[in-house]
């Protein structure tokens, strides 16, 4: 006998991984762009450092006039300018981590309007090729947290960015890989394997 309050969230659970596989792949578009900047970042922090420890007045370029002030001026600049690009990447990894939590959101509520009709045996009933709903919903809860908790440490991280703050801009490039999450982030290709069968049937 079917259940229309099953095959309801079937559905919507359907669109919940295949939401959660299409910003996955947004996610690590804009996590690995990200690195080059940072490295660049780094780049521009010791060349302001070095230009910082050498007194042009005192060498043969002292002819040219603000030559310093504005050597400065244009690593200023393009800190400045990959701090932006920063800053757009940033956008896409917001927009990863609302989608996945608008996404998530939808589906608890629907699934707290079916709970009646669903009844608790259907949503803990698990084949070999289905698993439970209630499995289902805590591994979407799982990457929701994921991506939530690594775009606020990742925006924290950014945030305390400024272009003359040298120290921070040499070390954010290292800072910046030690918030991966390799464990996570297997976690969630496990669970991509284990909705295979499900996400192909209907």
């Amino acid at each position: 006998m079917s259940n229309p309050a099953l095959s309801c969230l079937h559905q919507a659970l359907r669109r919940g991984f295949h939401t959660l596989s299409t910003n996955r792949e947004v996610w690590g578009g804009a996590v690995a762009e990200c690195g080059p900047l940072l490295e660049s970042l780094g780049n521009l922090a010791e060349q302001m450092r070095a230009l910082s420890g050498v007194h042009i007045s005192s060498t043969p370029l002292r002819d040219f006039p603000e030559l310093q002030e504005r050597l400065q001026f244009k690593l200023l600049q393009a800190a400045d300018t990959v701090l932006e690009k920063l800053n757009h990447h940033m956008w896409r990894l917001q927009s990863v981590r609302d989608a996945v939590s608008n996404q998530l959101s939808a589906l608890l509520q629907l699934y707290q309007q079916d709970a009646e009709g669903l009844g608790l045996p259907a949503a803990t009933e698990r084949s070999a090729a289905v698993p439970s709903v209630a499995d289902m919903l805590e591994w979407l809860q799982d990457a929701e947290r994921h991506y939530r908790q690594q775009f606020l440490r990742r925006k924290a991280l950014l945030q305390t960015l400024r272009p003359d703050q040298l120290s921070l801009l040499e070390s954010v490039p290292s800072r910046w890989k030690s918030l991966e999450s390799p464990d996570a982030e297997q976690r969630i290709t496990d669970i991509q394997c284990r909705v295979s069968f499900f996400m192909q049937s209907q």
